[in-house]
């Protein structure tokens, strides 16, 4: 089954309102007309409202870095998925290694969260990765069993469908260092078999997976050749339109 390709941008707590407009601005100019692959910027809340008033009209999609699930209410410092909707946002970012090892992200979160965006019409970003010594120590197919499985409780076969998952070996993330196009291929493979366990093959063969550790233009067209490698989720190197334009172009 053919996947579209998709390379997402996440500009993590970088830009401020300024450097925001001016990057997305770019970004268009480079990208805008782009069809053949999907392609979103995710850049911190404080500068989702203007990005989306300069990539409106263009190919380029609105994500978010992250969401609460509760609609409403006595949340200081929370974004619910309507505050995200009413900025033009189309995808969410949901379980970000970051927000697990830092702010306390568990499986059951990333879980409430992938329904309340899924309920609001928002398209989940679904992260799962091992650390180094997860890997190391054999624990990475478990660790990854875990978070897939955690992360699509309850949720129906057409609710998976309009989630993307995202690999992203913790080791690999703004380190420099990058899985080869195989392992990330094999990983990508397991991930996909799990999902054929939770629904079918059908579900598995349809839904995207993208790799997220360190992937560079210099590396992208090596990982996107894999069978099983749908895209990325970018970091550094979504923070300058030429760079992220020299991932998005092999795809």
């Amino acid at each position: 089954m053919a996947r579209k390709i998709f390379i997402a941008g996440n500009w993590k707590m970088n830009t401020n309102l300024e450097e925001a407009r001016a990057l997305s601005q770019s970004i268009v100019d480079v990208l805008g007309n782009t069809t053949d692959v999907d392609i979103a910027v995710c850049p911190p809340y404080t500068n989702l409202s203007a990005v989306n008033d300069i990539i409106k009209g263009s190919a380029i999609k609105l994500g978010a870095q992250d969401v609460y699930w509760e609609e409403s209410g006595a949340f200081t410092g929370k974004v619910s998925c309507d505050m995200l909707k009413s900025a033009g946002v189309t995808y969410v970012i949901i379980g970000h290694s970051e927000q697990r090892t830092y702010f306390g992200e568990t499986d059951e979160t990333v879980n409430k969260k992938v329904k309340a965006a899924l309920s609001s019409g928002l398209l989940p970003i679904i992260c799962v990765g091992e650390t180094l010594e997860e890997r190391k120590s054999g624990k990475m197919d478990s660790v990854i069993d875990r978070q897939v499985k955690g992360a699509f409780e309850g949720l129906s076969s057409d609710d998976a469908l309009k989630c993307t998952i995202a690999y992203e070996p913790i080791w690999a993330i703004g380190t420099g260092e990058t899985a080869t196009p195989q392992q990330a291929n094999d990983v990508h493979k397991f991930i996909r078999n799990i999902i054929s366990q939770i629904f079918s093959e059908e579900i598995a063969q349809a839904i995207r997976i993208q790799y997220g550790g360190s992937m560079k233009p210099d590396n992208a067209k090596a990982l996107l050749e894999q069978s099983d490698v749908d895209g990325g989720l970018i970091g550094g190197a979504a923070l300058k339109a030429s760079s992220f334009a020299g991932i998005v172009n092999p795809a």
